[in-house]
């Protein structure tokens, strides 16, 4: 998995093992830690990517759940549900971050 990571993540991930073994560890004792559907944890996820306003974060968590089947309606539709909570402007960027992902 650590070689398949773009960027500084791949490059933690390789250089230093023993720190990715342990955030990878903690990541899986969080997403076991309760009941929540795959589908779930990844929409929630994504939503806390778009809150958090990271860019780089919203397209691995899009292009993941691309992967996992999960329609772009409903990528769209998290980031649109940002505007209530996070304001239209964020919201937006959110949105077009995804369409970065999803439309060619």
């Amino acid at each position: 998995m650590k070689d398949d990571l773009p960027g500084a993540a791949g490059d933690l991930a390789r250089q230093h093992p023993d720190i990715w073994s342990a955030y990878s560890a903690l990541g899986a004792a969080a997403a076991e830690s309760g009941g929540l559907s795959d589908r779930e944890k990844r929409l929630v996820k994504l939503a806390l990517a778009i809150g958090a306003g990271s860019e780089g974060a919203v397209h691995s968590h899009a292009r993941r759940a691309l992967d996992e089947n999960i329609p772009t309606a409903d990528l769209n539709q998290t980031a649109f549900l940002a505007i209530g909570s996070l304001g239209f402007p964020r919201a937006v960027a959110s949105w077009t971050w995804i369409t970065d992902v999803t439309e060619p």
